[in-house]
């Protein structure tokens, strides 16, 4: 009961959470997406040696396990790393980092799989029109829309409900400003867990589910298409 009033009644400790969820997800899956996209094109259409072992590399990192990336972004970016100067560490923005590392190879290797499926016929009509690179990449991802957009919605689902690196990069901090918070909703769901905040975890845990229904449900409906 406590965990469904808390969501009726718009808790604004929840929505904070919720927010800053959706807001380092969906930044890192956008940034992904655009890295990823013209990568995964790239290695589709132009030969290269390894080629074979560099796609096999990707599809091996769909598995990454997110307390290591945690783990390596966490140490580029502390005080004494090379790049604890820009002061990410413990902030929203090396959560966005880490989940964009997390995203990268789903996106790229699905992605290639989507553009390897295009018929041979398209792409060569698409270079004898004179297209040129952006033109020809525009083209065939139009083509694939629908696969890429699947590979997207799989990425951000698995970007919002990690916790490992979540909690080694952002440190699961409660601050009262919006962007000073680095509370996420797997984190606080560990956090208020132990503190034995039972109500709170539930409504959560049921706002993560209901997220991750929307994602499954556009996923289906893209694939049927």
């Amino acid at each position: 009961m406590q965990a469904l009033h808390l969501m009726v009644t718009l808790d604004p400790e929840v929505l904070k959470i919720t927010g800053l969820s959706l807001v380092i997800t969906f930044s890192a899956t956008i940034l992904g997406t655009v890295i990823a996209l013209p990568v995964g094109s790239f290695i589709t259409f132009q030969g290269f040696p390894g080629k074979k072992f560099f796609i096999n590399l990707i599809q091996t990192l769909y598995a990454f396990p997110t307390v290591v990336i945690g783990l390596l972004v966490f140490l580029f970016i502390r005080r004494i790393g090379p790049f604890g100067f820009l002061g990410f560490l413990f902030s929203p923005w090396g959560m966005i980092i880490g989940q964009t590392i997390l995203v990268l190879p789903i996106i790229t290797g699905l992605t290639i799989s989507a553009l390897s499926g295009i018929d041979r016929t398209i792409t060569d009509t698409v270079i004898s029109l004179g297209a040129n690179r952006l033109q020809f990449l525009f083209s065939v991802i139009k083509e694939a829309r629908f696969a890429i957009f699947a590979a997207i919605a799989m990425a951000f689902g698995r970007a919002i409900s990690e916790v490992g690196a979540a909690i080694i990069i952002g440190g699961n901090i409660d601050a009262t400003s919006f962007w000073g918070s680095t509370r996420t909703l797997t984190t606080a769901i560990t956090l208020e867990t132990g503190k034995g905040n039972i109500g709170l975890s539930i409504a959560l845990g049921l706002i993560l589910l209901l997220i991750a229904l929307v994602i499954n449900t556009l996923m289906t409906q893209v694939q049927q298409r």
